[in-house]
């Protein structure tokens, strides 16, 4: 069972930074690899001790957090609830530790092999709620592109 925060809720330790867009898209070595319209551009860190339950938490709360706009112009409503796209881009340096030296440390990182199982099971996650999904390549070098609605853009993590 994961900790509880102060409102109840369990503490995610994968860190994600998300951004509402119009549309995303990611490109490998010139070639569009995949895309969105309207919704969500999930980058994705995960760390050592991260388990398959903070994954589920995370991806929860991604789905559930009100950050379109309805009718009245207020942050209302969720990426399911106006239909939007998810699209889950692996980023190791989220993980990146800046607070001495000038160059970050990446020891909290999980190892590769550990990372890329936790990637596929937040995406597999998120594709058995029904929402529509797209990636970018694990360990790539990616080119993003976005346009971000707002911009709104959050950071979630433990």
């Amino acid at each position: 069972m994961l900790p509880a925060d102060s409102s109840g809720e369990g503490l995610y330790r994968l860190k994600a930074l998300i951004q509402r867009v119009k549309k995303a898209s990611v490109s490998i070595s010139g070639e569009l690899y995949s895309s969105i319209a309207q919704g969500v551009l999930v980058f994705l860190g995960v760390e050592k001790d991260d388990e398959k339950e903070n994954a589920e938490k995370l991806a929860d709360k991604i789905i559930k957090l009100r950050i379109f706009e309805d009718e009245n112009e207020k942050m209302n409503l969720s990426v399911n609830d106006v239909n939007g796209e998810i699209l889950v881009v692996s980023q190791f340096t989220l993980c990146g530790d800046c607070k001495k030296g000038t160059r970050p440390s990446f020891d909290k990182a999980a190892a590769p092999e550990k990372a890329v199982d936790l990637y596929e099971y937040f995406i597999k996650y998120l594709k058995e709620q029904d929402m529509v999904v797209k990636t970018g390549k694990f360990r790539a070098m990616m080119d993003i592109e976005l346009v971000n609605d707002g911009p709104v853009t959050f950071w979630l993590e433990k």
